[in-house]
């Protein structure tokens, strides 16, 4: 039942005009609301300690990637992804920075420069990269053009009848020279009896026409406008380009575990007869995004998310986006998978409650702990304050008993005085929480009880003649000498 602190200390003491005129006195702030109070301003300051974490666990983040060749497919795939990420508004964001290619994007990520970055998977990876995704695979295609006039000769049908020849690379890069030296190595043709010339992917189709070279290999996507372009360079007049197979894929891809034995199936590059007329074995390697190792697992996360995500998105201008592949999450895998990618991947990745719980459940412990030591020391802080109330109570029985003796109406005044006091003691207590409802329930009792026996001690005394109560008095005055 909730205590009315004007109902229980708001009465007058019957036949004391005095006591009746005076105001009540002043209700003291309920010690059950201080606590509530505190107690609610805790809660709110554990809310919002955890949305604060949470804003700043789940903000936004901009990752730096590098990619380029400028004007290259990946360069307008890392824009287009950067526009889809900004648009969805998740939490991740990209900042592309654009670089002179593969190798220029792999320092880049080696030296701290850049948090994601686009390498081919044949060059030397960054030992502080882990695989994010695959974004796509390239496969080789090595053809021969008939030669006419002064270069009309033999025929080329196989990768080695090479020597002596001059084979013709498809962009500016080393890295496809390198390419092109692995599989000579394979069929034992010496590099350096081969003459390499390399053409802008610009230049290639002038260079055939003004045939330039026997031989022509080309690296990128199956569908790759650049190679397709080339080829179809290479028909014209009349000429029919002889595809050369690369038989020995297994063993390359053996032997270098970056590449992957794979085919180009007939007809990819059209033409009539289809070019290929049947399919060619080759071999692949792929363009990794890679993350910096220390990349935070959840931002990864994130990111390899978004990405599958907005993948759809980008097929209209970017059909080669259907090729966005998981990374490989073996634990022999050659670029070894980001954790974050690779709990995506496996269904584990752990959401914001998975990751901190145990800290919030910790916290949590240690403000209930905290907030049970701060009122134990509050307690014992006002120990002292509660005794003496205690004793002022103890004080107020007291004179309970002494009032239903009294012979005078002035030792009662002097009592009812004393028992003002006691009673603003013990809501000053209350008021400091000292003392809680249900001692000021049992103060209220002994008060109620207290001002009854003064008045009824009041009526007898009025009622009995002035002299015996002169007489009542001096008997008492005179025991007491």
């Amino acid at each position: 039942m909730k205590l009315s602190l004007k109902r229980l200390f708001g009465r007058s003491m019957t036949g004391d005009p005095n006591l009746a005129e005076a105001p009540p006195p002043p209700s003291p702030r309920s010690a059950a609301r201080k606590t509530a109070l505190v107690s609610l301003a805790l809660v709110l300051a554990i809310v919002g300690a955890l949305a604060g974490g949470y804003y700043f666990a789940m903000r936004p983040v901009t990752l730096k990637i590098a990619v380029g060749p400028a004007n290259s497919d990946d360069v307008k795939v890392v824009q287009a992804l950067t526009q889809a990420f900004a648009q969805s508004k998740g939490f991740v964001r990209l900042r592309p920075i654009q670089t002179d290619g593969a190798t220029a994007s792999a320092d880049q990520l080696a030296e701290g420069k850049a948090d994601l970055a686009i390498v081919r998977g044949d060059l030397d990876v960054p030992k502080n990269a882990q695989a994010v995704a695959t974004l796509r695979k390239n496969v080789v295609v090595l053809w021969s053009v008939p030669g006419k006039g002064k270069k009309k000769g033999a025929k080329i049908t196989k990768i080695s009848q090479l020597a002596g020849r001059r084979v013709g690379v498809v962009g500016r890069t080393a890295a496809n020279v390198n390419l092109l030296k692995v599989i000579l190595q394979q069929y034992g043709v010496d590099p350096a009896k081969v003459e390499i010339v390399q053409f802008p992917a610009s230049e290639v189709a002038e260079a055939i026409k003004a045939q330039k070279a026997d031989v022509y290999l080309a690296a990128g996507p199956v569908n790759s406008k650049i190679t397709a372009d080339a080829i179809a360079a290479s028909a014209k007049d009349g000429g029919s380009p002889t595809f050369l197979a690369i038989d020995s894929a297994d063993a390359i891809a053996q032997n270098h575990p970056v590449y992957e034995a794979s085919e180009i199936p007939a007809g990819t590059y059209g033409g009539s007869p289809d070019r290929p007329e049947d399919e060619v074995k080759t071999i692949s390697f792929s363009h990794h995004i890679v993350a910096r190792k220390g990349l935070s697992d959840t931002t990864v996360a994130a990111f390899t998310r978004q990405l599958f995500a907005v993948r759809q998105q980008l097929l209209t201008d970017f059909p080669q986006a259907a090729k966005i592949e998981t990374p490989d999450t073996d634990k022999d895998a050659v670029i070894p998978a980001h954790p974050g990618a690779a709990a995506f991947v496996d269904g584990e990745e752990k959401t914001f409650l998975d990751k901190y719980s145990d800290y919030i459940w910790w916290s949590l412990m240690a403000l209930s702990a905290t907030g049970s030591i701060g009122a134990w020391f509050a307690g014992y802080l006002k120990k002292d304050e509660r005794d003496n109330n205690s004793h002022l109570r103890e004080r107020l029985l007291d004179m309970l008993t002494t009032a239903r003796k009294s012979e005078t109406i002035d030792e009662l005044d002097q009592m009812q005085a004393e028992a003002d006091e006691i009673l603003r003691d013990t809501l000053r207590c209350y008021d400091h929480g000292a003392i809680e409802e249900g001692a000021l329930t049992a103060f209220n009792i002994a008060l109620d009880q207290f001002h009854t026996a003064v008045a009824d001690r009041k009526a007898v005394l009025s009622s009995l003649p002035q002299n015996l109560q002169r007489a009542g008095a001096q008997f008492r005055a005179a025991g007491n000498a």
